[in-house]
């Protein structure tokens, strides 16, 4: 399993310039929240994700290439894109 504040590092210079929160919960499950670090707006909250699948570089990259498809799918709708 990746270290969480290297797992949010790597999403922050990913999603840059967005911020990233990445929290476990009570059930051994991760939280990852990308947002706007100047006013707070949330671009992407994905919760549920089991950490033991995140134990090798390929697994952390082929989340993050799924958190880009969600927050590109995200700001389909909105007219001024973070991202």
């Amino acid at each position: 399993m990746i270290h969480l504040s290297l797992l949010r590092t790597q999403l922050e210079r990913t999603f840059s310039p967005l911020a990233c929160e990445c929290n476990f919960t009570g059930d051994h499950s991760l939280t990852i929240k990308l947002y706007h670090p100047v006013s707070g707006q949330v671009d992407l909250v994905v919760s549920g994700l089991n950490v033991v699948t995140l134990q090798t570089p390929e697994s952390v990259a082929a989340l993050i290439e799924e958190l880009r498809y969600e927050l590109e799918c995200n700001s389909l709708q909105r007219p001024d894109p973070v991202v």
